[in-house]
């Protein structure tokens, strides 16, 4: 079923609002997400689909601005649906629907916008689209940090440690230790001040003790009693009150120039 009110082509409406796309094979959810999207003033075309092929379908007749996808449907999959995007010449953002919160790290693979469980919540939804909108507004900006060379004491020789090779941070109290995939070294600098400095670089705060880059996060464990990400081998312990930011970033992590 396809719901395609009145309106001009996607991605060429007016400013501030987006054409989307949702995907779902379960009815209800399907409704549910419509009716949320549609109480939002931002949201200008609904597509909707109940099957990844039918997804498919619309996607050849229709551009929009974003995709709402469940992960779990017969035959084409949202992750998918999502990889088949990633090849279109102007790609939607993709925003997973879910009730696997397991799939969040498989969902950062494809540069997701965002990862909403379910049951949805409207202001979660709204939230997501805020997102949407912000990626298209800072589209083509240079998004580069210059690199820093960090100087440590190996023996009586000083080195240069590059901060793109750094993987992870340990505090010290008034030092922090800085392991990249080979070495660690321990400088006279607090992890507080490296989180403030670095966090435009991708590091993020996933406990009091460690700072991560979040591009070398290679699984994470979100849930459960020991929530924890694994960087570089190690697996590092998230608190619980850093879960729900440490999920943010995974999400919207990409590939920059550091």
């Amino acid at each position: 079923m396809t719901t395609v009110p009145d309106a001009g082509p996607g991605r060429d409406g007016a400013a501030g609002t987006i054409d989307v796309l949702i995907a779902d094979d379960e009815r209800p959810v399907l409704d549910e997400l419509e009716l949320l999207l549609r109480r939002d003033p931002r949201v200008r075309r609904i597509l909707r689909a109940s099957s990844g092929s039918e997804a498919v379908r619309l996607l050849a007749e229709h551009s929009v601005d974003a995709a709402f996808l469940d992960i779990h449907m017969p035959g084409l999959s949202g992750f998918d649906l999502a990889a088949a995007m990633s090849r279109f010449t102007r790609p939607p953002e993709i925003v997973f629907v879910t009730a696997d919160e397991a799939g969040a790290v498989e969902a950062f693979d494809f540069a997701a916008v965002d990862f909403i469980l379910k049951p949805i919540r409207r202001e979660r939804l709204e939230r997501a689209v805020g997102r949407i909108l912000a990626g298209r507004e800072s589209a083509g900006e240079p998004a580069g940090v210059p690199d820093e060379h960090i100087p440590v004491k190996v023996g009586d020789v000083m080195r240069v440690v590059h901060r793109r090779d750094v993987r992870w941070v340990q505090s010290h109290g008034d030092y922090a230790r800085l392991h990249t995939e080979t070495d660690s070294h321990l400088i006279r600098e607090s992890i507080s001040d490296l989180e403030e400095r670095w966090a435009a670089a991708g590091f993020i705060r996933v406990h009091r003790s460690f700072l991560v880059d979040r591009n070398a996060i290679t699984t994470a464990r979100l849930s459960g009693a020991h929530p924890a990400v694994t960087v570089a081998g190690e697996e590092i312990p998230v608190s619980r009150r850093s879960v729900g930011a440490v999920r943010d970033a995974i999400l919207h992590a990409r590939e920059e120039p550091r």
